[in-house]
């Protein structure tokens, strides 16, 4: 396999994974901004990383694959330091929800791919909708410098729940025939 520059970030978005725990956990009045900032350059990786496959044509299936695994793995990881942080019920409803949405709507693609109809589960736009407010959502509530930069983060986090039901009921809407449909096991 030849490591694509693609490739080769959505590998340090893996790796800043165990730095960024560390930086959340440092006993320094600086860790919540270094922990946004590294959260911030992963999140900087996956955008960087999506364009750079299509502009220069260096999209290939291992990338498809590292690709959403290495943006779920720090995603969550920051939802479960966040839920720890906060230590709220309105903090850890919307994680909760947003993690069990990723984990059926993985679930749901593998399945339609297995059927060879993966397309209906593409994407969509709610979903990067979703997901911007979701980020925005963490790097405010993992830097927290003022109490209104909080309050912002909570109220996108709201929004992505909100979107996360949205975009997950539009994503079982399009499976629904072959969900239902007695013939597969």
């Amino acid at each position: 396999m030849r490591l694509s520059i693609p490739n080769i970030l959505s590998f340090i978005r893996l790796i800043l994974i165990p730095f960024f725990v560390i930086a959340f956990y440092l006993p320094y009045e600086w860790s919540a901004f270094a922990t946004a900032l590294i959260f911030f350059i992963a999140g900087a990786t996956d955008w960087f990383d999506g364009y750079l496959a299509r502009k220069l044509n260096q999209t290939t299936r291992f990338g498809a694959f590292i690709d959403p695994v290495a943006d779920k793995l720090m995603v969550i990881t920051a939802m479960v330091l966040v839920v720890e942080d906060y230590h709220s019920i309105w903090v850890t409803i919307p994680a909760v929800t947003m993690i069990g949405r990723e984990i059926i709507i993985s679930a749901l693609r593998e399945w339609m791919a297995e059927l060879g109809k993966r397309a209906s589960v593409a994407v969509s736009w709610i979903g990067k909708v979703k997901t911007a407010s979701q980020m925005f959502a963490l790097l405010l509530l993992l830097w927290h410098p003022h109490e209104w930069v909080t309050w912002l983060g909570y109220v996108s986090l709201y929004v992505a729940m909100v979107l996360t039901y949205w975009s997950m009921y539009q994503y079982l809407k399009a499976a629904k025939g072959d969900l239902l449909n007695a013939e597969h096991h």
